[in-house]
């Protein structure tokens, strides 16, 4: 199989897995407008919270995919296993730190000047995706390995099962059945964490099960933490993770001080981010693709294959993203409407959205190439730049 067919097919997995957790999000959206502008602005402020801290910690985990995919080219089987369960220490201090951040978000809603009567359902909302954010960690770890194997299809299917279970709860939830009264907004966070804790559970029964990671003796018990390999995979993972925050951010940060100006305007504002975090799921696909095969090629002493693969991930990222903002930026007022009932928040959305498609041409190449960069060790300057840029 050629090398573009082997990137294009491994990205288009990767994909209808990103697609099914992103509409995660999405459905919430959808869900918490048609339940009342002010449900969808709490939804926004507490994601905007929790995606900043989320896409940091998950940054760092996703970021050991081209060392393990290096392991993997090399057929270093045994080390990678080790290098599996030395990620497990870094891991557990990332999930202390963002309990913690997620627990108290006072500082962050007081700092942004977010009225007062949105703080409870906030508070709340935030307090359950921290009891969440333990299985998305554990579960990202699984998805890093198969990424890193070219084996995406195992997380693709349980993302997209997921999907199935994680829609109606959280309508129900929300909204209640007959005789049950519903949560309100809360109700999605709910059905965040029963989801994120059965993808959990089904990934380890398959590391235990399934015959293709038996290789890599996974399930010894892990060694005491190798201080030389855990600050290697610091070194790769936080300026990553940090680079994913400061992106991440240029949105989130306007979601809190855009709650000064109303629900409209913030409900808008949730809308077109809901949107552009959706293109993006091709770049990021691409991405983590590319990186694979970059990572690869490299491990197994190949070094012109592995530029050839950077550069099919970039020239397809360059083709998807010239499609992906011209149909955004046909169809931005119909996408409003899916989102929203409300005249106001419709017209200011379809405006927000033609700036989104724009912005998809440049924000689509870069990251392929953030991603190829990493696999050369090359994450400090990409960190550099977008903390300039972005803030």
């Amino acid at each position: 199989m050629s090398e573009l067919r082997i990137i294009a097919r491994h990205a288009g997995t990767v994909l209808v897995g990103q697609l099914a957790v992103m509409s995660f999000s999405i459905a919430d959206t959808l869900i918490a407008g048609r339940y009342s502008p002010q449900a969808l602005a709490v939804l926004s402020l507490a994601s905007s919270i929790y995606i900043s801290i989320y896409v940091a910690l998950n940054g760092l985990m996703q970021a050991l995919l081209p060392a393990w995919a290096e392991l993997h080219g090399g057929g270093r089987h045994a080390e990678l296993g080790r290098a599996v369960r030395q990620a497990l220490y870094i891991a557990t201090g990332a999930a202390v730190l963002g309990i913690g951040g997620l627990w108290f978000p006072e500082i962050w809603l007081s700092l942004t000047e977010v009225p007062t009567e949105l703080w409870p359902d906030v508070r709340a909302y935030l307090r359950i995706l921290a009891m969440a954010l333990v299985p998305s960690l554990m579960f990202r770890m699984y998805s890093t390995l198969n990424q890193s194997l070219g084996l995406p299809r195992l997380v693709t299917w349980l993302q997209a099962g997921a999907l199935l279970v994680k829609v109606p709860l959280s309508y129900a939830l929300t909204f209640g059945l007959p005789g049950v009264p519903g949560m309100g907004v809360v109700g999605c966070a709910w059905a965040t964490l029963a989801v994120n804790l059965l993808m959990l559970l089904a990934g380890l029964w398959l590391l235990r099960t399934q015959d293709i990671y038996q290789p890599y003796g996974l399930w010894r018990w892990p060694e005491k933490p190798n201080w030389p390999i855990i600050r290697r995979f610091l070194g790769l993972g936080i300026p990553a993770g940090l680079s994913i925050m400061v992106e991440v951010t240029s949105f989130t940060l306007m979601a809190l001080f855009i709650a000064r100006l109303g629900a409209v305007a913030l409900a808008s504002h949730q809308i077109a981010a809901s949107l552009a975090a959706l293109l993006y799921m091709v770049p990021l696909a691409l991405g983590i693709a590319c990186s694979a095969r970059t990572g690869y090629w490299i491990g197994a002493g190949q070094a012109l294959k592995a530029r050839r693969a950077a550069g099919l991930g970039i020239g397809l990222a360059i083709g998807a993203a010239l499609i992906g903002a011209a149909l955004l930026f046909m169809g931005r007022e119909l996408g409003a409407q899916a989102f929203s009932t409300d005249a106001q928040v419709v017209q200011a959305a379809s405006v927000w959205l033609a700036w989104v498609a724009l912005y998809h041409l440049a924000d689509a190449v870069q990251a392929v190439c953030v991603y190829v960069l990493r696999c050369y060790r090359i994450t400090l300057r990409p960190l550099l730049i977008y903390t300039a840029l972005l803030w």
